[in-house]
């Protein structure tokens, strides 16, 4: 079937195939016309067909009928939109195939790349690095995605574009409720069920408060099966010219310490799981509320402050190992999340003479605790055996003897965020031929990290002069001892006292992002059809790291009172003691956008824009180590850039019965950061701006209710991406020039169609009205990442879904079924730790979803 469908023609797939705009929401069955549609992509509210940016949108209703409740729900339904990552909390967001690296959770809050894509709800960014805010979706207005670079007026990571989460204000209207629930079952795994209860006070005529509840219990379908493993798997016994999984070959740079060894007198014990043994590990749990009240001062000045908390927990993993049977992995440790968040957010707006003025701000507090088995290191950690290994097996020279411990490692990550932003911005009247957008924004965010990186067996390890154990590990308080990160201290969640037992590396760090920004856009219009809006933003955005990263490398068969002497403590791990090192990754400039239209009637909208964008910097911790050809890996990593040019039409016809929106564009890549490792320039993953790169694409989504067909409403688009490497800067074999940028399909679309239908009803005495609604998802193959020997490909694939119901006046209840082949679709996947790992789709689920409005 997918070799089929990608032999139908572009023209074909445009009209048939592709993720649904915010017209979604559209035609009733008495009346073929398709609604407008509200969007404030460009922070004031326009009709989607009137606003030069390209914009696609779910609706709530439309949000209800897909049944979208998280992440992943509303990004598989959005061609041109992808994510990387581990499952709930742990994802990053890519557009337009943006992309260059897989996410590393165990060093991505402290060391990851910040984010290019802008993730709001409602006027506050939440965009982290490492991972988003997994917000729930409950009680939604509607999803806006903004493709393409949006840093004129959101700011440093709208680089490729914004995700923004549109909820529902309370309503002066009246009184409303609203109750939701849902249950389902999966196919070989367990079942789900959720609630979602809203209600809606108008408490006077100038105060209203709107709360909502949900919880979402969500049955796991990953199995963890039964295996072994054990030291004699290290690459560190793993000779050159060995072909790895991935198709890549190892070379001689990568070729174990010790290749060829003869292992014959080494006693291998067994990392052994059967007491982990489970079927349906993944369930998880989302639960929370939020609280809004408006209070209106008078006609023109408003005040909104809203309140939301929400934690989720999940357990297992939401990848599989395709060389075992689908849905199966093999962990070694248990893995587990548990992800909270509250936030507090409040929004002044009125008018200052003929000015709309609006002031923002939002404060966000979010801890993280998660247990994550890292066991797959084996695979890649040349030094792993050094940590579990006899001193007489890992001795250079001679033939190795004595006994490794089993390699169950894993790693306890404690983080804690804490995220203030304000903004201020003013618009002058939409009705004036010259109007105008523009103010100021500023973002402070602490992320405190602890990452404590546990091998069991180093306890039992004996070291060279016959002591067994590595000697534990302090904090880091000399000021005078190389590896501290910053100023040295003894970190921000440590206390006195050795590391736990086992526990080898320690990353205790505070990461700073503090972000200013000036910025404006202006809009005149030269005649009835034609318009110019130019743009700019004033950037200003400083990254720091404090704190320490301590290993005990030198501890092995060392007493406790040598530890304690401090002649073992860590390696260099960290750069900025080096003299010579800046204390902040920081960077400053301007961005800049043009955009010119032609409204030759009132269905037709053409533009053309310009457009740039940037990602800041950060620090590396191993910058200074030297490279070949007189490389030095950077203290601090530069911006990356994008410049866009895009045309794009928003065209609709046939009476407005059938929309068709879309754009063509072009993105040059500017020192794309991305995450290297690379033993010929150091003996530790770094970062850098690692390569030029280029994007075509075209994109385009549909919305059709036919007049022959009364009820009927047809909804599609699609994505067509081309990417390339075309220049590497950093001197490693791992980036290939003419290389496929990370997470991008080069074909991507869906297909629904809803159809409606009145039945007559006696017995209630009001007539119900029933739909269906089959839909289709497609995607073609991708890439997890531009370095060679971390990349695997994803398998293109081709789902089926749908839904069938009935409503009446106050109650609604519904059919439905995903994944309806019950195929194995590969979502996203990673090769880090020389082994293949994969983020299949939910297997085929059916239920059924009831609601009742008051």
């Amino acid at each position: 079937m997918y070799r089929l469908l990608t032999g139908v023609s572009i023209l074909a797939i445009s009209g048939a195939f592709g993720v649904t705009a915010a017209a979604q929401d559209a035609a009733t069955p008495t009346a073929n016309r398709l609604d407008e549609v509200i969007v404030t992509a460009t922070k004031r509210t326009t009709g989607l067909q009137d606003t030069a940016v390209t914009v696609a949108a779910i609706g709530g209703e439309a949000l209800d009928q897909l049944g979208v409740k998280n992440f992943t729900d509303y990004l598989v339904q959005l061609p041109g939109v992808t994510a990387g990552g581990a499952g709930p909390g742990q994802s990053t967001i890519y557009i337009r195939g943006l992309a260059s690296t897989t996410p590393n959770l165990t060093t991505a809050g402290v060391a990851g790349l910040a984010p290019n894509v802008a993730f709001y709800l409602d006027e506050q960014p939440l965009a982290q690095p490492g991972r988003n805010l997994d917000v729930y979706a409950a009680d939604l207005e509607r999803v806006e995605v903004l493709s393409g670079p949006q840093g004129t007026l959101f700011g440093a990571s709208s680089q490729a574009g914004t995700v923004r989460l549109i909820t529902n204000r309370p309503s002066f209207s009246g009184f409303d409720a609203n109750f939701k629930a849902s249950a389902s079952f999966t196919k070989g795994g367990e079942m789900s069920n959720s609630v979602e209860a809203m209600i809606n006070v108008p408490v006077s005529d100038k105060f209203a408060l709107r709360g909502v509840v949900y919880s979402d219990n969500q049955g796991g379908y990953i199995d963890n099966v039964a295996g072994t493993r054990n030291a004699s798997e290290s690459a560190r016994f793993r000779s050159a010219g060995t072909v790895r999984d991935n198709g890549t070959v190892v070379s001689s740079l990568r070729e174990g310490f010790q290749a060829g060894a003869d292992l014959s007198g080494v006693t291998f014990i067994n990392a052994d799981n059967s007491a982990l043994v489970e079927d349906d590990i993944n369930d998880t749990v989302y639960s929370g509320f939020r609280l809004s009240g408006i209070y209106e001062f008078n006609s023109d000045w408003n005040l909104l402050v809203t309140h939301a908390q929400q934690q989720l927990d999940s357990d297992g993993v939401f990848f599989a190992d395709p060389e075992l049977d689908d849905y199966d992995i093999q962990r070694f440790s248990d893995d587990s999340i548990e992800d909270s968040f509250h936030n507090t957010s409040w929004t002044l707006e009125g008018r200052l003479g003929a000015l709309e003025a609006l002031y923002t701000g939002a404060y966000t507090e979010r801890t993280t605790d998660q247990n994550v088995d890292y066991s797959d290191y084996l695979f890649v950690g040349q030094y792993l055996p050094y940590y579990i290994c006899d001193g007489s097996v890992t001795y250079p020279g001679g033939a190795p003897s004595g006994t490794c411990q089993a390699p169950n490692l894993f790693v306890n990550s404690q983080t804690e965020t804490k995220v203030q932003t304000h903004e201020l911005r003013f618009n002058t009247p939409s009705s004036n031929r010259l109007r105008a957008t523009f103010g100021g924004f500023y973002s402070d965010l602490e992320l405190t990290e602890l990452n404590d990186f546990t091998y069991p067996g180093s306890v039992n390890a004996i070291g060279f002069n016959g002591v067994s154990g590595f000697a534990p590990n302090y904090p880091l308080t000399d000021t005078s001892v190389t590896g501290a990160i910053g100023s040295a201290s003894p970190g921000y969640f440590s206390e006195a006292g050795p590391f736990p037992e086992g526990v080898i590396f320690r990353n205790d760090i505070l990461r700073t992002d503090k972000q200013m920004g000036l910025f404006g856009e202006t809009t005149f219009d030269l005649s009835d059809q034609f318009a110019l809006t130019v743009g700019a933003r004033y950037y200003d955005v400083e990254v720091d790291l404090e704190g320490s990263a301590n290993s005990s490398f030198f501890n092995l068969g060392q007493s406790e009172d040598q530890q304690r002497a401090g002649t073992n403590i860590s390696a260099q791990f960290a750069a900025n003691n080096t003299v010579g090192a800046p204390d902040k990754a920081a960077t400053d400039g301007f961005i800049f956008k043009g955009t010119a239209t032609w409204t030759p009637t009132s269905d037709y909208l053409l533009y053309a824009t310009y457009s740039e964008g940037f990602r800041p910097g950060l620090l590396n911790r191993p910058g200074g180590a030297a490279g070949p050809n007189g490389f030095t890996v950077p203290f601090a990593l530069d911006t990356d850039d994008v410049q866009n040019y895009e045309l794009g039409w928003k065209t609709e016809f046939f009476d407005n019965s059938l929309r068709f929106n879309g754009s063509a564009f072009y993105v040059d890549i500017s020192r794309l950061q991305t995450t290297i490792f690379d033993p010929s320039i150091s003996n530790l993953f770094f970062s850098d701006n690692a390569a030029n790169a280029e994007i075509k694409g075209i994109e385009g989504d549909f919305t059709w209710a036919p007049y022959a067909v009364d009820g009927l409403t047809i909804a599609g688009a699609f994505s067509l991406l081309d990417t390339e490497v075309t220049e590497v800067l950093t001197p490693t074999n791992d980036v290939v020039e003419g290389s496929d940028l990370a997470f991008a399909p080069s074909f991507q679309g869906n297909l629904r169609a809803r159809y409606e239908w009145t039945l007559d009803n006696q017995v209630a005495g009001s007539d119900l009205v029933a739909h269906v609604m089959p839909q289709i998802i497609f995607s073609d193959k991708a890439f997890s990442d531009i370095i060679s020997i971390n990349t695997a490909q994803t398998d293109g694939y081709v789902t089926l879904g749908s839904t069938l119901g009935v409503t009446a006046d106050n109650w609604s209840a519904e059919l439905f079924v995903t994944n309806l082949t019950n195929e194995y679709v590969e979502l996203s996947n990673n090769f880090v730790f020389d082994r293949e790992r994969v983020n299949p789709m939910r297997p085929r689920t059916v239920g059924v979803r009831i609601g009742y409005n008051y």
